[in-house]
């Protein structure tokens, strides 16, 4: 049995439209970008690769524009990653808000691999 892992939560402001944001965080093309080396789909299945592994998520719900909330196939039941898109209601900035789970003992390592990811993902975007 697997020990409960932490939920936590990560916000980034990203300078582009939800629009364009959604696209890198919803779409294989866009996901290949910053998170994985190669991403796939099939149907509501994501294929991640990194470095020769392949590791399949599936799509458990989203709404456009909004967020998307995956599971890895090796998570329990109640854990998820999402990627939820706000914009500021003082200064209209987009805000880039990541959900995961982690070991207490992982969780600092899993926000220095998220604060990375996210850094490639502004690069690409040009924010």
């Amino acid at each position: 049995m697997n020990k409960k892992k932490l939920m936590y939560s990560l916000e980034f402001p990203i300078r582009c439209s939800p629009t364009i944001l959604y696209e890198f965080l919803s779409t294989p093309v866009g996901l290949q970008e910053w998170f994985a080396d190669k991403v796939d789909q099939r149907e509501h299945t994501f294929y991640f690769t990194w470095n020769g592994s392949t590791d399949t998520a599936a799509i458990l719900e989203h709404v456009d524009n909004e967020f998307i909330r995956y599971r890895w196939d090796h998570q329990n039941k109640d854990e998820f990653f999402e990627f939820s898109i706000e914009q500021s209601p003082v200064t209209s900035e987009t805000i880039l808000r990541i959900t995961d789970f982690a070991d207490k003992a992982d969780q600092k390592d899993q926000e220095r691999l998220w604060n990375s990811q996210v850094s490639d993902l502004k690069h690409r975007i040009g924010s």
